[in-house]
C-alpha cells in the first residue's frame, strides 16, 4: 500500500534544479507541505513561495560537503516524505576527475540519500507510515562512456533502494526508485545541450513529477521514465552487459558521450 501526499510534509533535495521544481510543484499541487533544499538560498526561497499551499520552508545545504546531509537531517524532523532528488552529472574520463571531485560525486548521488534515509526513517517506523523516494537513472541500470563515476553512484543507489525495500517495506514504509532516462527542457542532459543517440528519445519534468508521485501514492519499487526503446536499451543492459559494452563502445556512443561531457566539464566542481 501507498500512501496519501495531502497533509504530508515531504522533504526534496535538488529541489531548485529543473527536475526538482517540476517535482514540487506537483507534491504542492497534491497537497504536501515542502521542506526544499538546495545551495542556493534566494531560488530556494522564491520556488517557496510561488507554490500552492502555505507552510513551505526552505532549509540551505550542500550535500557535496562532508557532514551536510546529517545536518539537513537534524533540521527536519517530522518528515513523511523524502524524495532525494539532488544530483551531480560525474561525466568525463576518470583520469580527469580530482579525487575531490569523485568524493563530491559519490556524496552528493549515494551518500547523502543514503544517510538521508538513515537518519529519517527510525521516526516514520514509530508514525506507521512513510516514502522513500530516490531520483536515480537509467544509468543505474546500463553503463555508457565517458560516466564511469555517475554510473557508479546510480548503480549504488538503485541497488541501495532495493535492498532497503526489503528491509522497510514489510514494516510500512514505501522505497522507490524513479529512473529517468534523457529528460528535456530541464535536467543534466538538457543543460548540456546535447542531442540524443539515434534511436534514443526523451522525456519531460512534468513525466518525472508524475513518477515521483505515482512511485508515492502506489508504492511503486522502480518506475523508469523514458520511451520504450530507453527503457528496453537500458534493461538489456542489464541483462547482457557484455553487448550493452560493446555498443556503448561504439562511435556512436562515444560521440554524444563526448558532446555531454564537454558541456558538463565546469560541473564537476
Amino acid at each position: 500500500m501507498g500512501m496519501e501526499i495531502s497533509g504530508r510534509t515531504a522533504l526534496l533535495t535538488g529541489a531548485t534544479g529543473g527536475l526538482g521544481r517540476a517535482i514540487a510543484k506537483g507534491l504542492a499541487a497534491d497537497g504536501a507541505t515542502l521542506v526544499l533544499s538546495g545551495r542556493r538560498e534566494v531560488d530556494l526561497l522564491a520556488l517557496a513561495e510561488s507554490l500552492p499551499g502555505s507552510d513551505h520552508r526552505v532549509v540551505v545545504a550542500d550535500l557535496a560537503e562532508d557532514g551536510e546531509a546529517e545536518r539537513l537531517a537534524d533540521a527536519t524532523p517530522g518528515v513523511d516524505i523524502l524524495v532525494a532528488n539532488a544530483g551531480l552529472p560525474g561525466a568525463g574520463w576518470l583520469s580527469e576527475f580530482s579525487a575531490e571531485e569523485v568524493k563530491r560525486a559519490v556524496r552528493v548521488n549515494l551518500e547523502a540519500p543514503m544517510l538521508l534515509a538513515r537518519a529519517l526513517f527510525p521516526a516514520m517506523l514509530e508514525r506507521g507510515s512513510g516514502a522513500l523516494v530516490f531520483v536515480s537513472s537509467l544509468s543505474g541500470k546500463s553503463a555508457s562512456p565517458r560516466t564511469s563515476v555517475y554510473n557508479a553512484t546510480k548503480f549504488g543507489l538503485r541497488g541501495f533502494a532495493l535492498g532497503l525495500r526489503t528491509d522497510l517495506g514489510p514494516r510500512g514504509i514505501g522505497v522507490s526508485l524513479v529512473s529517468p532516462g534523457f529528460v528535456r527542457e530541464a535536467g543534466m542532459f538538457a543543460d548540456a545541450g546535447a542531442k540524443t543517440p539515434p534511436m534514443m528519445g526523451t522525456t519531460t519534468p512534468a513525466a518525472v513529477a508524475d513518477a515521483v508521485r505515482r512511485a508515492i501514492v502506489d508504492n511503486k519499487v522502480e518506475i523508469s521514465v523514458a520511451p520504450i526503446l530507453d527503457r528496453v536499451a537500458a534493461h538489456a543492459g542489464m541483462v547482457s552487459p557484455r553487448a550493452s559494452v560493446i555498443a556503448q563502445s561504439g562511435a556512436v556512443a562515444q560521440r554524444a558521450a563526448a558532446a555531454v561531457t564537454e558541456a558538463h566539464s565546469k560541473d564537476k566542481r
